[in-house]
């Protein structure tokens, strides 16, 4: 539990969001922080149990695998072109519970566009596969207990 607390409160000291002593636990992040948050595609706050990106993308990117976490995932802005399941081809392992790979085999061809949500189960290949221009998406990333599950 401190160390939960801890990274709380590092995320929250290094993204200057709010925390108020009345409500414990209650985050805010200023529309200032947030904009250029999306103007960049970076993280908003990333705390044990979960993490909420303000992502970007101008094109295409690698397929994913995410071992722990669940990507809940709301369209903003733009359109692209995503292959969900499937098998990944040439995964490597990039970082701990993180693996990349060059193309999904077998996946479901799916064009996703303003407003869609979509929840992408934790080990779930996933790939933009393409991404005519800009694109702005909410990310909440949901830790699964440990060694994930499928």
């Amino acid at each position: 539990m401190k160390r939960i607390a801890f990274f709380a409160a590092l995320a929250i000291g290094l993204l200057g969001a709010t925390h108020s002593a009345t409500a414990p636990g209650i985050t805010f992040i200023d529309h200032d922080k947030v904009s250029a948050a999306f103007a960049k595609g970076m993280p908003l706050i990333e705390v044990g149990g979960y993490k909420i990106h303000a992502s970007r993308r101008e094109g295409p990117g690698a397929v994913e695998v995410h071992t722990r976490d669940t990507d809940i995932v709301y369209v903003l802005d733009g359109t692209a072109t995503l292959v969900l399941g499937g098998e990944m081809a040439g995964g490597k392992t990039i970082a701990p519970e993180e693996i990349r790979g060059t193309s999904i085999r077998n996946g479901q061809v799916r064009t996703i566009v303003k407003g869609d949500v979509l929840v992408i189960p934790n080990n779930t290949p996933h790939w933009f596969q393409k991404v005519p221009g800009p694109m702005t998406y909410y990310v909440v990333k949901v830790r699964s207990a440990e060694g994930g599950s499928k």
